[in-house]
Formats: structure tokens, sequence, C-alpha cells
């Protein structure tokens, strides 16, 4: 999941190569808080919320999915752009930078389906506390998260200069990242998966 392309990467990724890496890394603590937040909202009982009312996780999903197909068609159109094509960008300053990166993660809908529908189905009840399980699944996957997030911050720069002189591998990233997220968008568009219960 941190591997596919989304949201969030190309939001850190693009920042880190226009304005440095602290600011990427700021932009990742916003993320992280983002990661916290739906890990607390899980724990509190939001997917109760989606197996009672379907509709609204449906609607969730189904503007998750578009909005992914939204970023394919970005990258695979004619002239498409790539996180990792080097270009000016207006500098944020820290606050910015922190807050842009927080609501990007809240917004992901690939975060929203890990944390509301995936990981409360590894919790097994007879295992003990399903509220522990779940809120250590939830911090694995945070730490997961922020440490590929910070691989891709630091290398950025140079994966950006190494496509800047090589166009013919910026193009093929591009269509790898567009056809990526378009079948993600699908399979989140079609997976017949209810909701969990929520964690307690």
């Amino acid at each position: 999941m941190v591997l596919t392309p989304g949201p969030n990467m190309i939001y850190l990724v693009s920042r880190s190569i226009s304005q440095g890496r602290r600011a990427g890394l700021i932009s990742l603590a916003g993320v992280f808080l983002g990661f916290l937040v739906y890990l607390v909202a899980v724990s509190a009982g939001i997917a109760t919320v989606f197996a009672l009312v379907p509709e609204i996780y449906l609607a969730i999903k189904l503007a998750g999915a578009g909005y992914l197909l939204r970023l394919a068609w970005k990258a695979v159109r004619p002239g498409g752009w790539s996180p990792l094509a080097t270009e000016e960008l207006t500098p944020d300053g820290p606050r910015k930078l922190f807050l842009v990166g927080f609501l990007t993660c809240l917004l992901n809908p690939k975060v929203a389906i890990l944390y509301i529908s995936l990981l409360p189905q590894f919790v097994d009840p007879e295992r003990g506390h399903v509220g522990a399980q779940g809120l250590l699944l939830g911090l694995v996957q945070i730490a997961v998260g922020v440490a590929g997030n910070a691989f891709f911050i630091v290398t950025a720069g140079s994966v950006a200069g190494f496509f800047a002189r090589h166009p013919l591998w910026q193009r093929l990233h591009r269509y790898v990242m567009g056809t990526a997220l378009a079948g993600f968008a699908v399979k989140i568009a079609t997976e017949r998966t209810e909701a969990a219960v929520a964690l307690r």
C-alpha cells in the first residue's frame, strides 16, 4: 500500500523536489497526524457507522475511486504530469506545509479504505482485546507508512534528476503510475467490501 503511488506520495515527493527535504519532512509530520486521526476514529467506532449506513461508505469509496482515476488521467494524458518531474512551485511556510500534508492524508481514499475496511479484518477476538489489536495494527501501519514516505522524500531529488536526464524513463514512470492508480481505483469501485465492525 505504501509503495502504490497516491496523493500522499505525490504531494510529499513534489514538495520535497521543489522546496527541499526539510519541507518534505514537515509535510510528512502532517501526514503522520492524519494517520493518527484515522486510527483514533476507527477505534472510536466510525466503522460501525459505515456498517449501519452502507450508503455513506459506498459514497466515500466511489469518491475515492474517482479521485484516483483523475490522478491516473493526469499521469497518462498527452503531456501528463509526474510527481518526480522537476518544476517550480511556490514555496510554502512550515505551517502550510504541515496543514496541507495533514489534509492530503485525511482526504486520501487509500488511507480511508485501509483503516475502515482492511485493518479490522485482521483483528481476531479470540486473540484478546480487539481494541488493543486494532491499535497495534494501526501503529505498525503508521510506522511503515512514515518510514516509506521518508525514504521517498530523501531520495526524491536524486530520482528526479535521473528522470530529468532520461525523459523516456520519466514517460514510462508516468504510464506505470497511471496504470497502477487506475487499477486501484477500479478495484476500489468494484470490490464488494462490507464495512467492518468497529474496534472496541
